[in-house]
């Protein structure tokens, strides 16, 4: 167990704002803040927005709305409540963006270059490119030989600088080990020749990662950083920087990386990988027609081509061929999972046991929970395994346990959201029969409107299903048929239009028919659905609303007659 009795816990999640947030930094993100709570410390959330071609503000803001949806908040950061997150910030130790922290880094690594720790290079890309393919076919390994640009005089580096010419700044190794006293994997050895003299400022003006992510810990007085094992080979480049800053280093925790059931490393490209294959089932049940795959997915035949080589793993084009192809895309950023339907406590009570053991094995952990029980102690060292399987029974399970209330009024917020054409056709009252219908089959906010489309549906355009019609309709010399015509009087009268109304007047009807529940509501259920499978019947009549239903019935009779007298 860390010893915290010399200061302050302060912990960080640092993301790089480049797409959703990948449920792997979701975990990393609540197994920091948790940690922080846990020792009544503080947690920072920084965004590190360096590389400029790929970092935008509206990741940015992704990425702050989705942790907070999970329930993780920060004590220092970008503002959660703020249109604009780079607008307001959160606590004294910023700015908390690595982009608007320039002329900070600038100043150590000046202290480095001063101090003779630190070097300016001026060798190409092309150059560089040269080397290594010599060293290679020769040596089989390339590591960046310092000779030439150590040997630059004062004069030289100043001429080429006034030339214009691009160069970057690397750091100076020292040729010794440096040592990781990892609190989950132990100790670990690495230095030269495994870490050459790497790059701390680029070409372009800005940090390196390696760089920006110790100045900025030293400077925010971070003292344990929780990430992914992944990170366990730059540790030793940070530990080295921080001894040439003569600063101690924070305390490390290295976490189990998370893989598919499979084996597989759980990656954003997986999503690219499920619609690759998708597609070229398409095309092989389709002759092979790329024009008219590119022409459905609305791209062109290069980028169809692009993709299926492996050349781009486009996330439009690959939610567009999902949507030609019928395809459901694995989640693998928390957006995914809340486009899915999951609920948040589920998916964190989910993360938290994704390489995490509490002591007494809890199956049921929510933030206040974690905060409680949580310690490095717990931390697997094997990597673990996304069982979505199981993450489905967690969500069905926290269904189950909403209040109906709560359920409804979380079904609503997530159509108005994904499908809002439920919440535009569906009334306060028709909206709360329709999740008291669903609410006890439901293992996602999504299924609901999944299995009843056909409410929010044209009422012309509804799909009979052709072995459920006959069977309710024609059979029986058309009995069905009778039935469903003989109802429509009985239900024009109904007002108001209610379950209760609605129970009475059928019984009425069924008695004057002598005939069950069955021979009545089925007719009545293709007539309204298309199908044989509903919602409890009367439930389904005051979803869809009086004048929906006497539409549907008038249509069902004119189709399934003019079938009758052929």
């Amino acid at each position: 167990m860390t010893d915290t009795s010399s200061g302050q816990i302060v912990t960080r999640f640092a993301p790089s704002p480049t797409g959703y947030l990948h449920v792997g930094g979701a975990r990393t993100a609540l197994f920091n803040w948790a940690y922080a709570k846990h020792h009544g410390g503080r947690f920072i959330l920084r965004i590190e927005d360096t590389d400029q071609l790929r970092s935008s503000e509206e990741s940015t803001r992704k990425i702050v709305q989705d942790l907070a949806w999970l329930g993780i908040d920060w004590d220092e950061g970008p503002d959660p409540k703020a249109a604009n997150p780079y607008a307001t910030q959160l606590g004294d130790q910023g700015p908390y963006f690595q982009s608007q922290r320039l002329g900070i880094y600038r100043e150590y690594v000046q202290r480095l270059l001063d101090r003779k720790l630190a070097y300016e290079a001026f060798e190409t890309s092309t150059e560089l490119a040269a080397r290594r393919e010599v060293s290679i076919k020769a040596t089989g390994s390339y590591y960046y030989d310092p000779t030439e640009a150590l040997s630059l005089t004062p004069d030289q580096i100043s001429k080429f600088k006034d030339e214009g010419r691009p160069y970057v700044v690397r750091f100076r190794v020292p040729d010794k080990k440096f040592v990781v006293d990892d609190q989950v994997l132990g100790r670990v050895e690495i230095g030269r020749p495994e870490i050459e003299d790497f790059v701390i400022w680029k070409a372009d003006g800005y940090p390196t990662y390696h760089f920006a992510v110790v100045v900025d810990d030293i400077l925010m007085g971070v003292t344990d950083v929780l990430r992914g094992q992944e990170h366990l080979m730059n540790t030793p480049k940070h530990i080295a920087l921080y001894e040439a800053l003569e600063v101690a280093p924070p305390r490390y925790s290295h976490l189990p990386l998370i893989f598919n059931p499979d084996g597989s490393k759980m990656s954003k490209r997986d999503k690219a990988k499920t619609a690759r294959e998708a597609a070229r089932k398409w095309l092989g049940e389709h002759g092979n027609d790329h024009g008219g795959l590119a022409a459905a997915a609305e791209i062109t035949e290069p980028e169809l081509e692009g993709f299926l080589k492996k050349k781009n793993d486009d996330n439009q084009i690959t939610a567009s061929l999902a949507r030609v192809t019928g395809t459901h895309l694995p989640e693998i950023d928390i957006h995914d999972f809340r486009a899915s339907g999951y609920l948040p406590e589920a998916l964190v009570c989910y993360l938290a046991l994704l390489g995490w053991s509490p002591k007494n094995d809890l199956e049921e952990i929510d933030l206040s929970v974690l905060a409680r029980m949580f310690d490095i102690d717990g931390i697997h060292r094997s990597a673990a395994r996304f069982d979505r399987s199981k993450l489905l029974a967690f969500n069905a399970d926290a269904i189950r346990r909403l209040a109906a209330d709560d359920f409804a009024s979380r079904l609503r917020d997530y159509l108005a959201e994904f499908q809002p054409e439920y919440v535009e056709r569906l009334d306060g009252d028709q909206f709360r029969h329709f999740a008291a219908a669903y609410k006890v089959r439901a293992r996602t906010l999504a299924e609901p409107a999944e299995a009843g489309r056909f409410f929010i549906s044209d009422d012309n355009s509804i799909v009979y299903d052709n072995t459920a019609a006959k069977k309710a309709l024609l059979a029986h010399e058309s009995e069905g048929l009778h039935t469903l015509a003989a109802l429509v009087p009985e239900l024009q009268q109904i007002d108001p239009w209610s379950v209760e109304n609605l129970e009475k007047s059928m019984a009425e009807v069924m008695q004057s028919l002598s005939a069950n529940l069955g021979k009545v509501g089925q007719p009545l259920r293709v007539a309204v659905s298309g199908g044989a499978v509903t919602p409890p019947l009367y439930e389904t009549l005051v979803i869809l609303g009086k004048e929906h239903v006497l539409r549907r019935i008038e249509r069902c009779l004119g189709t399934f007659a003019a079938e009758e007298r052929r």
